[in-house]
């Protein structure tokens, strides 16, 4: 039985004029329209390809091998294309655009706004739907995760104390304000780290490795750079954070304390407008 709104690898069963026959299983066989056959992969009976299944506009399992920008179970920021009397309907990458109801919307959205949504199959239409009422999809098992750990983070809003983010399509968390030292907003992926998992079950995040994987990776970052410029770079602890970030992708107060340590093992001296190689 084929897999409803996900990829499907599927056996290739005959070639018609209007496109190709896949194995469904339990559901049959599957069309994959002409305009969609790969022209760099073999498409002999038996052979198998990844696609996409999803449902026409009549409501029967078609296959595609384009790429949606959301499977079902899994969250992204989609672009609102139309909004009409069945609800808004979303860009995911698809010729048939994603239906979210009036009922799954978390806020008003009008054409063209971006929203954060979790795609899941209709119990009783079965196809795929949009909501934006993420809060029932996400928490529902307990975090297990270490300090430290890398997570992939999907960013879905700010609060007053920093960035809401997804974590690993599983559980939310914060990246709080002083975590945050670059421009992030609503709909953007990031490469996270666990920095703590608290009793109440509730996860900070940071956007940099933590503790003495940081420190000790900056440190090496930091001579390499000095080493590949001649020995000198023209950064220091004064500098602007815009600019800190930009060479090394960290905070201003991790770099200070970075070169803090270099200088107190005499690897580098600190000037007012640049550090030098000892």
């Amino acid at each position: 039985m084929a897999l409803l709104g996900r990829f499907n690898s599927l056996q290739i069963v005959k070639h018609t004029d209007f496109g190709l026959y896949l194995d469904g299983g339990a559901d049959g066989e599957i069309l994959l329209p002409r305009r969609y056959i790969p022209k760099d992969t073999p498409t002999e009976v038996e052979d198998w390809l990844n696609v996409f299944i999803y449902l026409d506009s009549e409501d029967q399992l078609i296959a595609t091998t384009e790429k949606p920008k959301v499977q079902v179970g899994e969250f992204a920021s989609l672009k609102v294309k139309d909004i009409n009397g069945a609800g808004l309907f979303l860009d995911w990458g698809l010729s048939k655009d994603l239906l979210m109801p009036y009922s799954e919307e978390s806020r008003p959205l009008k054409i063209g706004d971006y929203c954060v949504v979790h795609a899941y199959l209709d119990k009783r239409t079965r196809r795929i739907t949009a909501t934006a009422r993420l809060d029932r999809y996400l928490d529902n098992t307990p975090a297990t995760y270490q300090a430290g750990q890398p997570v992939q983070l999907l960013v879905a809003g700010e609060t007053p104390m920093g960035f809401k983010a997804i974590i690993n399509n599983r559980h939310w968390g914060l990246i709080h304000k002083n975590e945050v030292f670059k421009f992030l907003r609503s709909g953007m992926h990031e490469q996270g780290f666990i920095k703590e998992v608290r009793h109440d079950g509730k996860i900070a995040l940071s956007l940099q490795p933590v503790g003495a994987s940081l420190a000790d990776g900056l440190q090496e970052q930091i001579m390499a750079r000095l080493t590949a410029a001649g020995g000198t770079l023209p950064v220091c602890d004064k500098s602007d954070p815009q600019v800190i970030t930009q060479l090394f992708n960290v905070s201003k107060g991790n770099f200070k304390k970075a070169i803090g340590a270099l200088f107190k093992q005499g690897l580098i001296v600190i000037h007012d407008d640049r550090i030098e190689k000892v």
